[in-house]
């Protein structure tokens, strides 16, 4: 985006960081970014299964970025602006896009994550063209990352 936000996108943006520092919230993206190490549907379901603390966390977690998603995508946050200061998004997008495919299909929901899923994307063709090779040395320190957080745990 050339423009700069709008004071309303702005006061918006400001809102949806407010939202991330709610102590559970803030307990289920600290839970989220040391548990969630799933390369299928399955692995999701065992790590958090529905109608447990931990499918909780999870939930919070992928529905608070795929709520946040949406506002951006339909315009109400400024693009460069979220960009700029969200990249937490697209971790969560990593560590959740094995799972998708099965999940959309499992519950005959098309839609299941779509708007993480194309933010995501639109953040990696904007990445590219600021700071090039900065998603893939964040992929890399994620599979390094993955080890340490299972041996301690």
């Amino acid at each position: 985006m050339a423009t700069k936000p709008t004071h309303e996108q702005a006061q918006l943006h400001l809102q949806v960081y407010e939202q991330r520092r709610e102590a559970k919230l803030r307990q289920a993206r600290d839970w989220f970014f040391k548990n969630y190490f799933v390369e299928n549907f399955d692995d999701a379901t065992r790590i958090a299964a529905p109608g447990t603390e931990n499918g909780a966390l999870a939930m919070m977690v992928l529905s608070y970025w795929e709520q946040a998603c949406a506002l951006l995508n339909y315009g109400l946050l400024h693009e460069d602006l979220f960009f700029e200061t969200s990249g937490e998004f697209f971790g969560v997008w990593e560590l959740a896009k094995a799972t998708v495919p099965q999940a959309r299909q499992r519950f005959k929901m098309n839609g299941y994550l779509a708007h993480l899923e194309k933010a995501a994307q639109r953040y990696e063709a904007w990445s590219e063209t600021r700071s090039p090779g900065h998603l893939a040395a964040m992929r890399e320190f994620m599979k390094q990352m993955r080890p340490q957080v299972a041996k301690a745990a």
